[in-house]
This record gives C-alpha cells, sequence and structure tokens, in this order.
C-alpha cells in the first residue's frame, strides 16, 4: 500500500488532494500538541525541581524562537529533498526531544529537548508547509484549506491540553512527553504509506486544475534558497508590515495565552486541568473561526478581516484581566479569543502569495512567521518575568491588547500598490 494503490482505490471518488490535505492535518496537530505541553508542565517542574516560572518560560521561549527561526530552512527543504522527507525528518526530531525530555533532571536539559530539539522539530509544522500543500496541490479552495491547516497548528496546541493535564495530575509528568513521542511515532508510519509528493506522483492534476505538473524537489540550496527569500522580502515594504503584524500575532497568542493564561488562572484558584479545559474549548472554537476564515480569505479582502481580527482581539486582551475571572466572564472570553486564534494565518498568507508569487509564498511566509514566533518568545519569556516582579499578569495583557490595537492600523497599508509578482 502506498499513495499510488491508495489514489487508484479513490479514483473517480476522491481527489487525492482531500487524503494529503487530512495526513498533513494530523501531522500539524501532533506536532502542535507536543509544543503545547508546556502549559501544562509549569507547575508540575516547579513542584518537581523547584525551577522558577521565568526558568521554565526560558525553555518555552526558546522552543518558541527556534519554532519559527527554523521555518524559512525547513521551507526551502521541501524544495531540496521534497515534502515527504523533510516531513518525516522533522517528526523523528520531535519524537527524540519529547521522549529524552522524559528523563530530565537538570534545567539545561529541558532546554536541551523541549528548547531546542522540539523547537527544530516542530518547524515543519507551521505555515510554511500549510502554504506549500495548498499552492502545490489545489488551486481552487486555497484560502479554505489554508484556514483548515492553520486551525490545525492551533486547535492541536489547545485541544489536547485537559488530557495531557490529567496525564500529568494522574500519572506524573513524565507520562505527557512520553505520550506525545509514542504518538508521533506511529503517525510516522502513516505518512510513509499515505503522503504523496505532489499530485503528478498519483497521476493527478491539482484539485481544481486540468493539467498535470511536475513539481519535484529541484535539489537546491535550502540555506541559498531560505536567504533568498529573505532577501527579496526585506527589499518590500509590505514584507515589513506582515511581519510587524504577524510578530504581533504571536504575542498576543502562542507567548501569552497557550503559555501563561494557565498560571494566570491558578493565581485567581482556578485548578489547572479546569483552566487547561478553557485553552481547549478555544481550540474547538478556533477550528470554526480559522476555517471560517479561509473561507471568507477565498470572498473578501484580507486587509479588512485583518483589521478587525487584530482589533477584536486588542478588546479582549483589555477586559480579561478586570472581568474577575468568573464563568461567565472566562466563557466568553474562550469564545471570543477561541474563533480569532489563528485566524489572522489565511488572510497574511493570501497577502503574501498575492504580493510575492505563490512559488516564493512558502518560504517568505516563513520568515514572515519567524517574526510571529519572535514576537511569541517575547511574550513567553517576557510575561513570566513581569509575573515574578510585579506578582501579577496585568501589565503583560494590557500591554498585549495596546499591540494588537497598533497592529489592525499596520495591517490596512498591506499590498495598498499593485502586485508585481508571478501568479
Amino acid at each position: 500500500m502506498g499513495p499510488q494503490a491508495a489514489a487508484r482505490v479513490l479514483a473517480g471518488r476522491l481527489h487525492y488532494a482531500w487524503v494529503t490535505l487530512g495526513v498533513i492535518f494530523a501531522v500539524i496537530v501532533a506536532a502542535v500538541g507536543v509544543r503545547a505541553a508546556p502549559g501544562v508542565l509549569i507547575v508540575p517542574l516547579q513542584r518537581a525541581f523547584g525551577w522558577s516560572d521565568a526558568a521554565i518560560s526560558g525553555a518555552v521561549s526558546l522552543n518558541i524562537l527556534l519554532f519559527g527561526l527554523i521555518g524559512p530552512f525547513t521551507a526551502a527543504m521541501m524544495r531540496t529533498i521534497g515534502l515527504k522527507r523533510t516531513v518525516l525528518g522533522s517528526m523523528a526530531l520531535l519524537v527524540a526531544g519529547a521522549g529524552l525530555s522524559a528523563f530530565v533532571t537538570r534545567i539545561w536539559e529541558l532546554y536541551l529537548t523541549w528548547g531546542v530539539l522540539v523547537g527544530i522539530g516542530s518547524g515543519t509544522g507551521m505555515v510554511g508547509l500549510a502554504a506549500a500543500v495548498a499552492n502545490r496541490w489545489f488551486v481552487a479552495r486555497r484560502g479554505l484549506v489554508i484556514g483548515l491547516l492553520s486551525a490545525g497548528n492551533a486547535s492541536g496546541q489547545l485541544v489536547f491540553l485537559p488530557f495531557l493535564a490529567h496525564l500529568a495530575t494522574t500519572y506524573g509528568w513524565q507520562s505527557v512527553p512520553e505520550t506525545v513521542a509514542l504518538v508521533l511515532a506511529l503517525l510516522m508510519l502513516v505518512v510513509m504509506v499515505l503522503l504523496a509528493e505532489g499530485p503528478d506522483v498519483v497521476g493527478q492534476a491539482p484539485y481544481g486544475a486540468t493539467t498535470v505538473v511536475r513539481d519535484a524537489a529541484d535539489g537546491a540550496n535550502p540555506f541559498r534558497v531560505a536567504f533568498a527569500g529573505l532577501g527579496r522580502g526585506m527589499k518590500s515594504v509590505d514584507f515589513w508590515l506582515l511581519s510587524s503584524s504577524f510578530a504581533i500575532c504571536g504575542f498576543s497568542t502562542y507567548g501569552l495565552i497557550a503559555t501563561h493564561l494557565i498560571p494566570y488562572c491558578a493565581d485567581h484558584g482556578i485548578p489547572e486541568v479546569q483552566a487547561a479545559s478553557l485553552l481547549a474549548a478555544m481550540g474547538v472554537f478556533d477550528l470554526f473561526g480559522t476555517t471560517g476564515s479561509g473561507w471568507l480569505t477565498d470572498r473578501f479582502d484580507p486587509r479588512i478581516l485583518l483589521f478587525w481580527y487584530y482589533s477584536l482581539r486588542g478588546l479582549a486582551l483589555f477586559v480579561l484581566p478586570f472581568s474577575g475571572f468568573g464563568p461567565l466572564s472566562l466563557g466568553g472570553f474562550a469564545l471570543l479569543y477561541g474563533l480569532d486564534w489563528v485566524a489572522t494565518v489565511p488572510p497574511t498568507v493570501a497577502l503574501t502569495t498575492r504580493v510575492f508569487g505563490k512559488r516564493d509564498a512558502p518560504v517568505i511566509v516563513s520568515w514572515v512567521f519567524a517574526a510571529h514566533q519572535i514576537g511569541s518568545a517575547i511574550a513567553a519569556f517576557g510575561a513570566g518575568e513581569v509575573r515574578m516582579l510585579t506578582g501579577s499578569y496585568v501589565p503583560a495583557f494590557v500591554a498585549s491588547g495596546v499591540a494588537c490595537l497598533l497592529a489592525s492600523a499596520l495591517v490596512m497599508r498591506i499590498a495598498r500598490t499593485p502586485a508585481l509578482a508571478p501568479a
């Protein structure tokens, strides 16, 4: 059994692009599920080893930073050695990083396993992979595909949190990395069997097209490809606007909420599993919000969508610290923030493709995402420092709200001139 055999079985009933989408969705959900674990491990690690909030947040910050910075190079690797090999290599790093982290006893070991290995391995399960799959396998419904894969990216980080929190509290914190390593190892077998390099491998045209186009690895130097994309982007004002706004996106989501909402709730007497369930609810709402954002991106101006996404997110961040953390206020925050969580990704990818063209878009949007992760890393580390110095997360949340309102103004200036990029 392989992709060619599976495509023959499904011939006339289902385009293999949707099978590829399903496999990549599962990979992304599992990969970011690994990255979700620190959110439920901060308190158990503090109890087990006496490590400070800031020390553990530093490892999470390193993970987030590498997750973003490695993205342009893994996007370039897809053009060099192919999509399938790149995905399998990244998953192998995740298995190694998660599995070894179950044996850490010193803080530097946490930085090495969860910070470095998982951070680098996570680099493929990001927006560059979504852009590559959408551009390679789909002509129609690209916005919807980006929305689905982006939703998997965020939802995977949130939906698994109650289960991971249950494992940590019932069987000990070591059970969390052991479990995610096992799941990823099993998923690697699925990737080996079902993932095809491109539609031409199974004798099909991209979804929505009629002509089979060969899109094989070209053997180009991945560093040259990655830095050439960065060089092209840096010459464009649009690149800096995209990067600045997306850095704020990361500052206000992965870095702040995903890392610190559980300990923030603990400050208000809310148990870890209940707080993790709140993040899981956001993940469920995100699945609808980001998929809907992809559908909207196929039909409306992405800049207008981004304006509303950032504005509403900023207002939610302003309100939360003064909401009293009751069931109604937290439920409303989970609904609004969940729908908005990574709804920014489909319009951001669409604008990047509009400006730079679909061939260069995966690499350039990965550099844009690197800025996202720099913002995330700053928030993950900075919010922990603010909590330690002031005894409260309120300044970090208010600062993030202000930044989101700034982003809503920046995005309206993106792609104001006609794009010169090839289709």
